[in-house]
């Protein structure tokens, strides 16, 4: 019987869909972050459930071959990485696991369907948009991310997967608060209803080098916010907008609806392919540019479009993966139900004079049985859902569509293996499985998947 603050020696013979490391005693799985595969461990247990333990790593006993030194300082403090304990090359076997594990498991579907994740040559600075809290803990200014699963601001100069220009403006951001002595809009990690600044958020264009400072504040009228504006002009290489946001309420969402242009354009620009893309503060993109042009260009691999095919896009967002379909598509139909992404995504087509794209706001699941029964047949289906996956009228009626393929486009293997088991039995064969690494050291994995029918 496993008991709570006993210490075991275990041996790490498992990895958790978080990457964590499981250890066993007598079958009953204990969790245990920060281990690896293949290590002893000496482990302290903290929680004791029905079905299983979590343990907490005090000593390696024997350390993994895969093992590294953490290049970030904070690794063990802040809840941003995972995995930067782990060599890069296993961090994406980690992942070839986890789909594979996912894929047969769940799906029931062959583990040889997998193919290796496509990784970066450089997984670092890969993020081109960071969002920091703002706080004072124990008396001190904290702009930094909270630690794993509390509000807590672990306070930070550098980030390894941010883009460099993000630590310069959080620099800035330090001093002005300081030498003005702002108040922050969190004390100890509870809302400050007298604080003024809330997050600083900080986006970049990688291709375009054009950069968008946003302070996220509580009220309209900020003191030295003219200084704050001078400050970041004159010592940010690239700015080219900065804006104020507005977040009156306490709770957990960053941004507010209402957005003041303090200086600058109200958007920067970017580009996925050879596509244009406006971004503004309220705007979805993709955090990694490089590895989202990897994952699109797999997808039109997979869609074999020849000019002549009518193509739905569900879940279309602002219009990314449709843009990249319309290269070789004959018509594709977009469909979101966010009204904002889809005024993006029409924007979008129009800078990139793309004219054979149309968007409709909407239920992907209510507006594609709509389409269908109006006469228009897709050759292929693309979905690009949330993390819970598709809706299951949405897959009824792609099997009742019956397009030649479907392309689907994963940001959970859980729930993707759970939808290409019901695909499956509306009539569709899996081809092909790819995983996609968007998110170095975290133990998130993007995948992108090839059906016919």
């Amino acid at each position: 019987m496993v008991e709570k603050n006993n210490e075991y020696i275990l041996d790490i013979v498992g990895v958790g869909y978080e990457g964590e490391g499981i250890a066993k005693i007598d079958g009953y799985p204990i969790f245990i972050e920060g281990a690896i595969y293949g290590e002893k461990v000496r482990v302290l247990i903290v929680k004791v459930k029905k079905s299983f333990a979590y343990g907490k790593l005090l000593e390696i006993v024997e350390a993994s071959e895969d093992r590294v030194e953490p290049k970030c300082i904070n690794y063990k403090k802040c809840g941003g990485c995972s995995l930067q304990h782990i060599s890069y090359k296993k961090q994406l076997d980690y992942k070839y696991e986890r789909v594979k594990d996912c894929v047969s498991k769940i799906g029931g579907l062959s583990k040889e369907l997998v193919t290796y994740p496509l990784g970066m040559d450089v997984p670092e600075r890969y993020r081109n948009k960071v969002q920091l809290p703002v706080g004072m803990v124990k008396g001190k200014l904290s702009i930094g991310f909270y630690a794993p699963r509390s509000h807590d601001i672990i306070d930070l100069d550098t980030c390894l997967i941010q883009d460099k220009i993000a630590d310069k403006v959080t620099e800035i951001t330090r001093t002005w608060i300081e030498k003005y002595k702002i108040i922050p809009a969190t004390i100890d990690g509870k809302f400050n209803p007298k604080g003024l600044i809330r997050h600083i958020m900080i986006r970049r264009g990688f291709k375009t080098n054009e950069v968008m400072v946003v302070l996220v504040t509580t009220k309209k009228d900020i003191p030295y916010i003219s200084e704050f504006v001078e400050m970041i002009k004159n010592n940010t290489d690239g700015i080219k907008s900065v804006i104020q946001n507005i977040n009156e309420k306490d709770t957990n969402v960053i941004l507010g609806e209402k957005c003041i242009t303090l200086w600058g354009d109200d958007i920067i620009t970017d580009y996925i392919g050879n596509f244009k893309f406006k971004i503004s503060p309220l705007s979805f993109f993709q955090v990694n540019p490089n590895q989202t042009e990897v994952l699109y260009s797999k997808a039109l691999e997979y869609a074999a479009l020849t000019g002549k095919e009518t193509v739905f896009d569900a879940y279309c967002g602002t219009g990314t993966i449709t843009l990249f379909l319309s290269q070789k598509a004959k018509k594709v139909y977009g469909v979101e139900i966010i009204k904002e992404a889809i005024h993006n995504a029409k924007e979008n087509a129009n800078i990139n004079s793309v004219d054979n794209a149309e968007f409709f706001v909407g239920k992907s699941e209510e507006i594609i049985p709509d389409l269908i029964e109006k006469g228009i047949n897709p050759d292929v289906i693309v979905v690009d859902p949330p993390r819970k996956g598709c809706d299951i009228k949405l897959l009824e009626a792609i099997g009742k569509a019956k397009p030649k393929r479907v392309v689907y486009v994963s940001c959970d293997p859980s729930t993707l293996a759970r939808d290409l088991k019901i695909l499956e039995e509306l009539g569709y064969k899996t081809e092909s499985v790819q995983p996609v690494d968007m998110f170095p050291h975290t133990a998130h994995v993007e995948t992108v998947v090839l059906l016919s029918k």
